[in-house]
């Protein structure tokens, strides 16, 4: 639960509830992973296509998180698909990021958790895996066209700017609403 919540914090939200709509139009189905047949599928993802580890690293662990291999947010547009979803450990779920401040790729940040740990050679053998999962079978993520990724794009920005004005407007409006009818604490003791 965040402490401080901002306009920005809502935006986000509201982009992440929009990549969640459009990855079930591709889907065909309702995709809430905390229930039902969501639920059945992220544990199939998680256990049965990656044996219960995580999909960096390799380590075994209960605190299991679900990482969006295309990120789940206004910098990527990942959807929220049963292909971009991966088990991932509390540590790996940090994606790294670039001289510029912008997250690696899933594929850059496998590679510098494999050498970081010394595991270099395991990069390929987990890289193959993450890409048969993303890419083939029942769950592969869908194969979007260009305009198809502009269109996200270009909606989701237009979403959060919305959003975050409309919330940043709204406290403006509070302010000019309680300076014109709400009683001040000073005007009380007169």
């Amino acid at each position: 639960m965040a402490v401080h919540n901002t306009s920005a914090d809502a935006a986000n939200t509201a982009v992440r509830a929009f990549l969640t709509e459009v990855g079930e139009k591709y889907w065909g189905r309702i995709f809430n992973t905390a229930t039902g047949s969501g639920r059945s599928i992220w544990e199939k993802i998680k256990n049965d296509v990656f044996a219960g580890e995580c999909c960096y690293c390799g380590k075994h662990t209960a605190k299991i998180q679900m990482e969006h291999l295309i990120m789940f947010n206004r910098e990527e547009y990942g959807l929220h698909h049963p292909g971009n979803i991966v088990p991932c450990c509390n540590d790996c779920n940090k994606r790294k990021t670039d001289n510029n401040g912008r997250h690696v790729s899933w594929e850059r940040h496998l590679s510098i958790i494999c050498k970081e740990s010394g595991k270099d050679c395991e990069f390929e053998l987990r890289r193959n895996r993450i890409l048969r999962h993303h890419t083939e079978g029942n769950f592969a993520y869908p194969k979007l066209t260009d305009n198809e990724k502009n269109a996200i794009r270009v909606i989701a920005e237009s979403l959060y700017g919305g959003i975050k004005m409309e919330i940043d407007k709204s406290s403006g409006l509070y302010a000019k609403l309680t300076d014109a009818f709400v009683i001040k604490e000073t005007d009380k003791s007169s």
